[in-house]
């Protein structure tokens, strides 16, 4: 699998896992759901500046 796809994923379990934890209450659930797609947000914008600078080059 890419990674593009791969980070997406990443992104998809935070939202799940913050919708458990605001659904559940539990605000440790909601944190780490948060953090994980902040994280996953990070790798896309990493993957988009790739392809933007590999574009440049072709």
């Amino acid at each position: 699998m890419n990674d593009k796809a791969e980070n997406k994923i990443d992104e998809l379990k935070g939202k799940a896992k913050e919708a458990v934890g605001n659904a559940t209450d539990n605000e440790q659930w909601q944190a780490e759901g948060k953090a994980e797609q902040g994280k996953a947000n990070v790798k896309q914008a990493g993957e988009k500046i790739k392809d933007a600078v590999k574009g440049v080059r072709d």
